[in-house]
């Protein structure tokens, strides 16, 4: 066998300049990976470190990389390394894409730079050009995110997410198996789910491609996977799931403050419902009895009363009265239920309005009503019925802290029939939840 050359074994100043910022971004996005998530407290740290001891090296070979525009390009992609915004590196990708306005992988870091500045306008323009030069995942995906970040009228945002939505699909196609394309699909459809009536198969695309990208090591390293799927897990009441998302995404980075507050935020309800439920509201024994005595009639019931219901599509469904006892897991077809509101449960979130109503037997059960306008509720002592509600039995476990209760899940407030009337349309809201604190 021929003897390998100096130049092939150690390659050429361009070729071990790129080694050594190709090893700086190996080592942060596989940080967690290699070293613990108990070390992720240090990755910030760490990451800078090594940007600083690779710029040094850059800088000492810059007279041997004769390819100018790709000295610049590798400096500024390493200044770029952080979260945080670089005026260095948005000056060193600046000059790149200046000597050679084709370089696509220094259009794309600029975009990531502009987007950190907070700059969308300017990064849609680098990432959009990029494309224009050559169809490459990391324009298309990073497109993807600031399609979602551009302002407008509800029906242009609607277009956008669409769009969004078909250029993390491009993403995927050209490399199916890279995890932060599949995330990014992710977070798109969940904006659409939020956006356009929560259309229940919109959210399961979500959760499939969020599940695609936690087989990606890099992906399952990211805190946002961890945030945003737990922002789908709390709208469904999956709450072990949320809670554990949360606090996974508050692991992966100790910085970001959003996760270990909502993983809070979340507990605390949850504690907070069951001791309400379990204590009928802190109501005392006669009040209840008067307040159920006074509310718990057939007038309250409203069209119930008749033994039917027509359903917001239009079919008419026949239904009876149902103890809150008798309710099992899931819808309860044929069967409506009827209580007196004794309290009230506050979340930080402006949805789901939460109350917990007793029936004429006392038993307590907690509901939870979705796409309600602000401001709008029920009031306690106020008669509720609910036509085949869809319950949950809620067992949650965390951090030393248990809570178990009982709700009812409602989608809209037009399902409630609040002292023997139906609620309006205008106290319906469009659901709104995490879209504006998604990331990716």
């Amino acid at each position: 066998m021929a003897a390998t050359s100096q130049e092939e074994r150690v390659g050429t100043p361009s070729q071990n300049a790129e080694s050594i910022v190709n090893d700086l971004y190996e080592f942060r996005d596989h940080y967690v990976e290699r070293f613990g998530v108990e070390k992720a407290k240090d990755k910030t740290r760490d990451v800078e470190n090594k940007m600083e001891e690779c710029c040094s090296k850059l800088e000492a070979m810059k007279d041997d990389v004769k390819n100018k525009a790709k000295f610049q390009y590798l400096l500024g992609k390493a200044l770029n390394v952080t979260t945080k915004f670089s005026s260095k590196a948005e000056e060193a990708l600046c000059k790149a894409v200046k000597l050679d306005p084709k370089l696509v992988e220094a259009w794309n870091q600029l975009g990531e730079c502009y987007w950190k500045k907070e700059d969308v306008s300017a990064a849609k323009n680098c990432f959009t050009g990029a494309l224009s030069h050559a169809k490459n995942k990391v324009s298309l995906r990073n497109l993807s995110m600031v399609l979602r970040q551009l302002t407008g009228p509800y029906a242009d945002k609607a277009k956008l997410i669409e769009e969004s939505i078909t250029r993390a699909k491009e993403a995927i196609e050209l490399d199916i198996k890279d995890g932060t394309s599949w995330l990014i699909l992710g977070n798109a459809y969940l904006c659409q789910f939020f956006m356009t009536g929560q259309v229940p198969s919109i959210l399961k695309q979500s959760m499939q491609a969020y599940g695609q990208a936690e087989k990606d090591p890099v992906a399952r390293g990211n805190p946002d996977l961890h945030y945003n799927r737990a922002t789908a897990y709390q709208y469904q009441e999956e709450y072990q799931k949320a809670l554990e998302g949360y606090s996974k995404a508050a692991q992966l980075d100790p910085g970001w403050d959003e996760p270990g507050k909502n993983e809070t935020a979340l507990l605390s309800f949850l504690l907070n419902i069951q001791e309400m439920s379990a204590s009928k509201g802190r109501t005392k024994a006669k009040k209840l009895e008067s307040m159920i005595s006074k509310s718990l009639n057939e007038r309250n019931q409203g069209s119930l009363a008749s033994g039917h219901y027509t359903t917001m599509s239009g079919k008419t469904v026949d239904v009876s009265l149902c103890p809150l006892s008798d309710l099992k897991p899931n819808v309860n077809d044929g069967k409506f239920i009827q209580g007196v509101v004794v309290c009230h449960i506050p979340f930080n979130s402006l949805v789901p309005f939460t109350f917990c109503m007793v029936d004429k037997a006392q038993t307590c059960i907690t509901v939870n009503v979705y796409n309600i306008a602000q401001g709008v509720g029920v009031k306690i002592g106020d008669c509720v019925a609910i036509s085949e509600p869809f319950v949950r039995k809620v067992s949650v476990s965390h951090k030393g802290k248990d809570s178990n209760f009982t709700s009812i899940q409602v989608m809209s407030p037009r399902l409630l029939i609040v002292n023997g009337r139906p609620m309006s349309a205008n106290k319906e809201a469009p659901m709104l939840l995490a879209v504006s604190t998604l990331y990716g």
